[in-house]
């Protein structure tokens, strides 16, 4: 390509640039792969091929596809494969990549555990027909699926069968360990602390979420009924 000489030192300087935000992107996503080499990932981007496979394929495919910032990045079942530690490795990487750079991330997936981690907005899609379209605590709220507020009291005692807005779902060591489901929409797990408090002490608490996947398999079923 031939400039005006005036021109040249601007774009030594385009082109100096792009280099650095290349080598910089480069480092970043390559270590998506663990045990792999850059020449692998300059493999995968160079051929819509990934010639290795399992876990190792689906992090170099992952790695290539964002290594141009692209605005959009659409992950079909993207921590299929991986070992729990590649998978939660995948899963921050595309966490830190949507703060720091705005990208939008469009799953398709049947691992609870991205959807609980990386979605924002989620849809339900029931034989070609939309079920659900919205945010992930939404989700439990349309079939009615309640946290469970699990108590260890200080000493044993009788089941706490009378905390308002609450359904008693069983004891463990003679009244010491007790479960409260509830309904978030009706109440919170503060005002049953506060009520429980009046009758007991609470030693330690903790809470239990909806389970993600039983909530998706009762609204499929609410769609066929």
């Amino acid at each position: 390509m031939c400039l005006p000489s005036p021109w040249l030192p601007y774009w030594r300087l385009f082109v100096a640039r792009i280099r650095q935000q290349a080598t910089s992107r480069l480092a970043m996503v390559g270590g998506l792969i663990a045990n792999a080499t850059f020449g692998f990932l300059k493999t995968a981007i160079l051929s819509a091929t990934v010639v290795a496979g399992g876990g190792t394929g689906m992090r170099a495919e992952v790695a290539a596809a964002l290594l141009h910032s692209p605005e959009l990045v659409i992950l079909d079942e993207p921590t299929i494969g991986l070992d729990v530690l590649s998978k939660q490795r995948l899963r921050d990487f595309l966490i830190a990549e949507r703060a720091q750079n705005g990208t939008t991330l469009l799953l398709t997936t049947h691992d609870m555990g991205d959807i609980e981690r990386l979605c924002d907005r989620v849809l339900v899609v029931d034989h070609g027909k939309l079920a659900y379209d919205g945010r992930l605590p939404g989700l439990s709220a349309r079939v009615g699926a309640q946290r469970v507020l699990v108590l260890d009291l200080a000493d044993a005692g009788p089941d706490l069968l009378d905390i308002p807005k609450t359904q008693h779902m069983g004891s463990e060591a003679d009244g010491m360990r007790q479960r409260l489901a509830f309904d978030p929409a009706a109440t919170t797990a503060a005002a049953l602390l506060a009520a429980v408090g009046e009758r007991a002490e609470v030693r330690d608490l903790t809470i239990e979420e909806p389970d993600i996947e039983d909530v998706v398999r009762r609204i499929y079923l609410a769609q066929r009924t």
